[in-house]
């Protein structure tokens, strides 16, 4: 049933393959541990105990609440489809309560940090320069993830809206609004890829330096290169780049609903996680002005 469940989240919920091998890797450990530790034929088969030993096992493994949760909540996914399907008549996760975590806050990087990155470094005018400074401009200006970055195309930006359209979680459109100095970047961009290329690579917005398709980690080392020389921050990845477009600007005072569609959730309450450092911004500006403070 398993792979019934997968081809499930494949063909009907439109996951994305990343999003599917998790579910598979998490249900197909689950029923290695029951199968290993107890008389049975696998998940379907499955009781309540059997759940809260295996989560037992994950905790005593080091694994951190978070991840054991996100299990958990595949087990959910997948017990939901058996119980609609008529294939058991009890949903095994039903009593079963996930463990408390604390509250994680997203790194991101001081905007004294990036405006320096932006003003002070010398990127230079020739195509590995300009591809690096639209990538990370593109990263910080928009919020977008690795991966719309990664498959952004040409043609969805549209210079006279000043926009591009990007590709999101489940193939959700969104639109994105670019200010001049990137429109302009972008323009610059395109001529030096054409002009190195003979017009080759122009399907997808950021190339490699062979003009081929961008790839994540070659990504990850142009954002590691840059953000290492002007920011101490643990985590230096293009994630935390799109953490510094919603931290900065709910530290300028935009409304939370605007600074979620721009990302692409699809709840507020993914989005509420940001809140926190503006509300650190507050009281200070509290402490440092009010009188009864």
């Amino acid at each position: 049933m398993i792979d019934s469940f997968l081809k499930y989240l494949t063909y009907e919920k439109r996951y994305s393959r990343h999003t599917i091998q998790s579910y598979q890797t998490d249900l197909t450990q689950f029923d290695s541990f029951i199968q290993a530790h107890y008389e049975t034929q696998g998940t379907e088969d499955a009781e309540h105990r059997m759940i809260r030993d295996w989560m037992v096992q994950l905790v005593e493994s080091g694994l951190t609440s978070g991840s054991i949760n996100r299990k958990v909540a595949s087990l959910r996914s997948y017990y939901k489809f058996l119980m609609k399907r008529n294939s058991i008549s009890r949903d095994p996760t039903q009593k079963i309560r996930i463990l408390k975590s604390g509250k994680k806050i997203p790194h991101f990087v001081k905007e004294d940090e990036i405006i320096r990155l932006f003003d002070e470094y010398d990127f230079g005018t020739g195509f590995e320069g300009t591809r690096d400074k639209l990538l990370l401009e593109l990263l910080y200006g928009t919020g977008i993830r690795l991966s719309e970055l990664i498959n952004l195309r040409t043609a969805n930006v549209d210079f006279f809206d000043c926009s591009i359209k990007v590709l999101g979680k489940r193939n959700k459109e969104r639109i994105i609004p670019l200010n001049t100095e990137l429109i302009n970047l972008i323009h610059h961009y395109i001529s030096l890829k054409k002009e190195i290329f003979n017009g080759n690579g122009i399907e997808y917005l950021i190339v490699s330096n062979n003009g081929g398709k961008c790839y994540a980690m070659l990504i990850y080392r142009i954002v590691r290169k840059y953000l290492d020389l002007f920011t101490s921050i643990d985590k230096r990845s293009p994630h935390v780049l799109r953490h510094t477009f919603a931290t900065h600007l709910l530290n300028k005072g935009a409304e939370l609903n605007a600074v979620k569609d721009l990302l692409g959730h699809t709840s507020l309450a993914a989005t509420q996680v940001y809140t926190h450092n503006s509300l650190e911004k507050l009281k200070k500006v509290f402490d440092q002005a009010h009188p009864k403070a």
